[in-house]
């Protein structure tokens, strides 16, 4: 059976966390303007160039969904036409 003091312990110290949890989530949650804005979906156009690196610099979201559809990735489980990879040794 717990005494007296260990019951308002507890009480004190979960009221205490929730109120810092309470204040803490005011200063981290978004502003509602943002969250309406973010469930709106954004049409291709209205997007800003992807820099893809490795020397090809900026493409448009356009190009990309256009490759990616022409050029799909091979399934996985070696439905292309790669061979699979032969092992060579027993290491690590």
């Amino acid at each position: 059976m717990m005494n007296r003091e260990s019951l308002i312990f507890c009480g004190v110290s979960l009221a205490l966390t929730l109120a810092v949890s309470a204040v803490g989530f005011r200063f981290a949650a978004l502003p509602g303007e943002t969250v309406a804005a973010m469930k709106q979906p954004a049409p291709a156009e209205t997007l800003p160039d992807v820099d893809i690196g490795g020397g090809f610099g900026k493409v448009s979201v356009i190009e990309l969904v256009g490759y990616y559809m022409e050029n799909p990735p091979a399934p996985k489980g070696g439905g292309g036409d790669a061979s699979p990879a032969v092992k060579r040794f027993g290491g690590c």
